[in-house]
């Protein structure tokens, strides 16, 4: 049990109670006598003065001792020594004195006995109140932990969504539903009981459903897949019948799941069979959203990025009638984010967004949000007012490499080998039609990069043979020109090697592009619903076609090797003006690149 700082002090008062009422008897230390026993010192003429507090008596006798005693009566010291046979003469040796009476005396007397017994049942109170609370908390298991946001002030509208249109007009259907239910129920439509948000991570999801919540203006449940599953067998089923109920008490309203895939996957895959803990979650999902109580207004919207391991009886109408695809934007798309992320932001007349937008294909929202948030911290750091087309071409090349390694000390023959190589990956991306134009060159290392060629790369879906052999040749430029100005390899190609054999492979293995093989597809790929991801590929081809495969890899590489060598060595010169150049100034834009060849 968690001790409070209440208990604690309640703790330490009571043991500073007891050492005063120890301290306090300790020092008070006289001998307490009866009444009598002062008569007879008195009539021995030893008593030297009597001080009177109510009906406590201190005596002081003459030889200087103190003595203690109580009247039994509410009568005077004096008559009541006359009474025990003193005489006038006696007493009149004995000075005694009458101590005033503090209004404050009896209420501290009463405090000082009270005080330890409050003291002590405060601190069996804060016990008490302490299991309470834990066994409230083990009631609770439960109870549901969805947020409930309510849609009066909403923080995100469709406004603040971009780059999903098609997404943005699916859902805005919803929303007019939720609106006005009686225009669509007069022509005999069924409210959707269910919306999965399909798409990579960082596409907007969750972003698109607060969107919903804020453009309805319904109550909004959020909670996570994971957030249903405790270690308690039964907790998770208890707490979906429990979010659904305080749905229906808020109808209309939206329930959002968030990673769905966490209770949504196949049934009879896990590890406890049909009696897993996460399949009585999902069973139990399953009926509240299209059981035998179904006539409530409650629509559930659920994200995933991995709808492929998700239970078919999920994905069924009448539980998850729609599904939206938020997909990577295109340049049109990123454009309209970075003009949403740059709402508020100082940038300089200077910075044309559309640009960034063509530099930045495959960017996602939050790729995007993080590369205006890189560029405004690069600004800040050089003290700059407005954020500049540097800082955001610098936090491109941040986000795709990693930050610039300048204090890393590279020997001069190793920089001649990265210029080399840098300047054999561009100049033969330049002398290829159907390679990307290149964008900057540089020696410089980000990241685990001794150097790189940025290129503006595409937003194409489609992608040709002649497009894959042309990126080949450019990959393999910057092995080729090593190997043909110093007669020798370094590990530097390392990654251009494993890019480009993954390349090949996927061009005769899953594109069909290898013309002694064919168009086909070999190898399955063999995923397991309980790991959620590929573990390996299960062979559908003997050992005969793996060994053609192979050879059909190795071809094509070597082909495209020997592309490289021979543009490379016909353009001698241009490639050791490219390397002395970046030698010299480390970097080079599009422009000076194309001056080169000017």
């Amino acid at each position: 049990m968690k001790w409070s700082r209440a208990m604690y002090v309640v703790l330490i008062l009571i043991v500073l109670a007891f050492l005063y009422g120890l301290f306090v008897a300790q020092n008070d230390s006289a001998e307490v006598i009866e009444i009598s026993r002062l008569a007879e010192l008195a009539n021995q003429n030893q008593v030297q003065s009597i001080t009177v507090n109510q009906n406590e008596l201190s005596i002081t006798l003459k030889n200087g001792d103190e003595l203690k005693s109580n009247k039994e009566s509410d009568a005077g010291i004096i008559e009541t020594l006359k009474i025990l046979g003193i005489s006038a003469e006696q007493l009149s040796t004995i000075k005694v004195t009458v101590a005033p009476r503090s209004a404050w005396e009896g209420w501290l007397t009463i405090l000082g006995t009270l005080l330890p017994l409050i003291l002590i049942g405060g601190f069996f109170f804060f016990i008490l109140r302490q299991a309470q609370g834990a066994g409230n908390q083990a009631l609770g298991f439960g109870k549901s932990k969805a947020r409930m946001f309510t849609g009066d002030k909403p923080t995100v509208t469709f406004d603040d969504v971009a780059g999903v249109d098609e997404a943005k007009q699916e859902l805005s259907e919803i929303v007019e539903f939720l609106r006005e239910p009686e225009k669509f129920i007069s022509l005999g439509a069924r409210i959707p009981k269910g919306v999965l948000m399909v798409g990579p991570p960082g596409c907007g999801k969750t972003l698109t459903a607060k969107a919903i919540s804020g453009e309805a203006g319904v109550p909004f449940f959020s909670i996570s897949g994971s957030e249903f599953v405790e270690m308690f067998v039964g907790v998770g089923a208890s707490r979906v019948r429990d979010l659904f109920e305080q749905a229906k008490r808020s109808s209309p309203c939206i329930i959002f799941m968030d990673e769905i895939d966490a209770v949504g996957r196949h049934r009879g895959a896990g590890l406890g069979g049909s009696h897993d803990e996460r399949e009585q979650t999902l069973n139990q999902i399953l009926v509240e959203m299209d059981g035998f109580d179904t006539d409530t207004n409650v629509i559930v919207v659920a994200a995933t990025n991995r709808p492929d391991i998700l239970d078919p009886a999920l994905l069924r109408p009448g539980r998850f009638d729609r599904r939206v695809v938020l997909d990577r934007p295109d340049r049109k798309g990123r454009e309209q984010i970075l003009e949403i992320h740059a709402k508020g932001k100082p940038i300089s007349s200077t910075v044309d967004l559309s640009i960034i937008a063509k530099q930045t294909p495959g960017f996602v929202g939050a790729d995007i949000e993080n590369l205006v948030n890189e560029a405004a911290i690069l600004t800040a750091r050089r003290n700059k007012k407005q954020i500049g087309m540097q800082e955001f071409q610098e936090a491109i090349e941040k986000t795709l490499l990693g930050p610039e390694r300048k204090s890393r000390i590279i020997p001069e023959r190793e920089r001649r080998i990265i210029a080399h190589h840098e300047a054999g990956h561009a100049l033969v991306r330049r002398l290829i039609p159907e390679c990307d134009p290149v964008q900057k060159v540089s020696i410089i290392s980000r990241g685990m990069a001794g150097g790189y060629v940025l290129h503006l790369g595409s937003d194409r879906i489609l992608h040709n043979q002649s497009k894959f052999e042309a990126d080949l040749a450019a990959i393999m430029g910057g092995r080729a020109a090593e190997e043909i100005v110093f007669n020798e390899v370094t590990t530097g190609a390392r990654s251009d090697l494993d890019q480009a054999t993954k390349m090949a492979r996927a061009m005769v293995t899953q594109y069909g592009m290898s013309a002694k093989l064919g168009p086909l597809i070999f190898g399955e790929k063999d995923e397991q619903v309980f790991l959620g991801k590929e573990i390996g590929e299960q062979r559908n081809y003997s050992e005969a076609i793996a060994r053609q495969i192979d050879h059909e890899v190795r071809r094509i590489v070597e082909s495209a090797y020997e592309k490289a060598c021979q543009l490379i060595t016909s353009n001698r010169e241009t490639l050791d003006t490219i390397a002395s150049r970046l030698l010299q100034e480390e970097t080079l834009d599009a422009q000076s690149f194309e001056a080169i060849f000017a």
